[in-house]
């Protein structure tokens, strides 16, 4: 797939969805995946090392699911393939709470370290290991590290093509791992048969900021948080997709030494503190899962006099978009 010559159809996001309460539905994600996994320590935890650190994914995303049931929240689990093989009745578990089941891939290696190929393998692979495993069919899939972009926009061919009807794989902001800050902020379609629905932004004063979780989230006071999401659904008339993982609130996992200092900042900073805002958030707003919010019954897809400009126009960053510190 050539990127530059692709046109995209705006998809329908999340405006006519709404709780009991009448509050604008939100989708809510979890990234499930253990605290050596992430991407800034690939460095230095060595995917061959992984074994040799004791595993807390098991016991975080059942605290993360006590979190939820208490809120009555449901949401949408992007479960990595061998985190699936090696703990399936966690799978079962977050499915039989009425979870979403999707795929982040089967050993999170970002899209632009595979070939083409090899990332096919990759996808296939974990979908059939989640639905073998859950009995439920897998339809949505996050790239580890929000590794679409320019470089890898092939990637929607191989999902289509996997059987994967939706990605929530764009983070349309600037940032020196990932982003494409320059991408359509709502859902669009990329290609025939799966359309992309980007993590959550607000734009204020020309400005495009985060407001769709990880390490802003963490970072930033949570009234600022609260402000933007509120903004988007009341202003803007849309739902947000949050994301978050379960180490995040496990401010007791062991420290990695050997990390850059900037990524051990990122990946520590207010672990203390996470756990009492997720449960402000799942409080102050209406969630649900990504496939209900944004792909149910009452959600069709726009006209198609709704055109994108052309994604040629996402290769330069404007220069009003916030990075992360």
């Amino acid at each position: 797939m050539s990127a530059p010559s692709i046109t995209g159809e705006a998809a329908p996001d999340a405006s006519c969805q709404r709780d009991a309460m009448g509050r604008r539905l939100n989708g809510l994600s979890i990234d499930v995946e253990d605290y050596y996994q992430v991407s800034a320590f690939a460095g230095v935890v060595p995917r061959e090392d992984w074994p040799r650190w004791p595993s807390r994914v098991e016991q975080n995303t059942q605290r993360t699911l006590e979190i939820l049931a208490e809120a009555k929240v449901h949401g949408t689990f992007f479960v990595l393939g061998c985190v699936a093989r090696r703990y399936p009745g966690l799978v079962r578990a977050i499915v039989g709470q009425g979870h979403e089941i999707a795929s982040h891939g089967s050993e999170h290696r970002r899209i632009w370290e595979q070939a083409p190929g090899d990332f096919a393998r990759d996808v296939a692979d974990a979908k059939n290991c989640l639905e073998d495993v859950s009995g439920k069919r897998v339809t949505g899939y996050r790239a580890p590290s929000f590794s679409i972009d320019m470089r890898t926009w092939w990637a929607f061919e191989a999902l289509a093509e996997a059987g994967y009807t939706y990605s929530s794989s764009v983070n349309p902001i600037r940032h020196d791992h990932y982003g494409m800050p320059s991408a359509p902020r709502g859902p669009f379609s990329p290609l025939r048969g799966i359309t992309e629905v980007p993590v959550g932004t607000v734009e204020i004063a020309g400005m495009r900021l985060p407001c769709g979780g990880g390490g802003y989230f963490r970072l930033l006071p949570y009234n600022l948080s609260r402000w933007c999401i509120r903004r988007v659904n009341d202003v803007e008339s849309r739902g947000v997709v949050f994301y978050f993982h379960p180490w995040e609130i496990d401010p007791g996992q062991p420290r990695i030494a050997g990390a850059p200092l900037r990524s051990r900042f990122r990946h520590y900073v207010n672990l203390e503190a996470m756990e009492g805002k997720l449960r402000r958030l799942v409080r102050d707003f209406a969630w649900g899962r990504i496939d209900a919010v944004f792909f149910g019954e009452s959600n069709g897809f726009q006209n198609a006099a709704t055109r994108l400009k052309s994604l040629s126009s996402l290769e330069s960053a404007p220069a009003d978009v916030a990075t992360f510190p």
